[in-house]
């Protein structure tokens, strides 16, 4: 049987530490934040964020009017024709600090305790420093209330951003380490978390010089986390999803949003050896990004039924897992949520104009409190 649960573990993130420590974008120290009252929770709960939402589309561009718009990456027409109500209350557009700082302040005070962003590798340095999908993740390290939260990587490694043997990982691992070694970064067992988005994309060897360059920057190491199927052997610490969605191109069709739930609470297993960290979906229906008007995605199943009450449910159904499992489950009782804006896939829990007042965020605040 794993420890006895410290659950002072719990209070680290989301206003829950005490003497939170401001920082740069390199984490360095450059004051210290107010002193705030630790609140018990029962988990500790990250969300996934997809920056779409920067940039510029590069559709339609024969359109005037489009072009006009200033769209992000990931806006379709489809999106605002049909599902208007997606918008979220700062608009379309998340690339602006203030903007994420009502992100943050919206995530925080709703026990959102970190965002795990998604990051796209590219070998060539220009083009990656260019990348608008790593715009949030920027705007977040220059927030000036960003000690309210933590955040960690969801590294993106499927077509065309895959890391190419051991040494995209060793440059990797340098770009990787000013955040990795950051204040606010998650850590599990003091190990930084890094979330794999496809393990079968991987390299042991790879893995290793991340290893190592993580313990000669004075870490004990990196808990690494597969989505889906990740082998110990090849240095996967620990494993979650990112999402799982059933019949992802199998026609339009919907379905009820219970048959997600099922299916995701059919993944939450893990071991002693290989913990796991349950992740949930907010929902499902990429119906925006199907078709021409769409990004040209094919039809798949959609579940469009998903309420405030039935998320809430599911979120206690993860920590009644984490409860009843703690030998299949990480010590610091983390859980995913898919996501925090996938607008396009249906997975959010933003505050969207169809949701001013953030009854998705109230499910959680409520689920985890004690």
């Amino acid at each position: 049987m794993r420890e006895t649960i410290d659950r002072r573990s719990f209070l680290r993130v989301a206003g829950m530490g005490a003497a939170a420590m401001l920082a740069d974008g390199l984490g360095r120290r450059v004051g210290l934040a107010a002193e705030v009252p630790a609140v018990a929770a029962k988990a500790m709960v990250g969300a996934y964020y997809f920056d779409g939402w920067a940039g510029k589309s590069s559709r339609w561009a024969d359109d005037a009017e489009w072009q006009k718009r200033n769209a992000p990456t990931h806006l379709t027409r489809r999106m605002l024709a049909e599902f208007p109500g997606r918008e979220p209350v700062w608009g379309w557009r998340d690339d602006s600090v203030e903007v994420m700082e009502q992100q943050i302040d919206a995530a925080a005070d709703n026990g959102v305790g970190f965002f795990a962003f998604c990051w796209y590798w590219n070998s060539d340095p220009q083009k990656l420093a260019a990348q608008p999908l790593h715009s949030a993740l920027n705007l977040f390290l220059q927030a000036k209330n960003n000690h309210r939260m933590k955040f960690c990587l969801l590294v993106a490694n499927h077509q065309p951003y895959l890391l190419q043997g051991v040494e995209d990982w060793r440059k990797a691992a340098d770009i990787w380490m000013p955040m990795l070694t950051h204040k606010q970064h998650v850590t599990l067992g003091g190990k930084p978390l890094l979330v794999l988005f496809n393990p079968a994309n991987s390299s042991a060897e790879g893995i290793e010089q991340l290893q190592t360059a993580v313990r000669t920057a004075g870490l004990p190491g990196v808990a690494l986390a597969a989505c889906g199927k990740g082998d110990a052997k090849a240095g996967f610490t620990h494993r979650t999803h990112y999402n799982i969605a059933p019949g992802y191109a199998g026609g339009s069709e919907e379905h009820k949003y219970a048959e997600i739930v099922a299916a995701h609470k059919a993944a939450w297993r893990g071991t002693r050896e290989q913990p796991y960290i349950p992740e949930i979906t907010a929902g499902w229906d990429k119906r925006p990004w199907e078709g021409e008007n769409g990004l040209g995605q094919r039809p798949g199943w959609y579940f469009p039924d998903r309420t405030p009450a039935q998320f809430g449910q599911f979120v206690r159904d993860a920590i009644q897992w984490m409860d009843e499992h703690p030998e299949q489950t990480t010590p610091e009782r983390i859980m995913l949520i898919y996501a925090w804006n996938e607008l396009g896939e249906g997975g959010y829990i933003c505050p969207t104009k169809a949701d001013p007042d953030g009854a998705y965020l109230k499910e959680i605040k409520a689920a985890i409190a004690r």
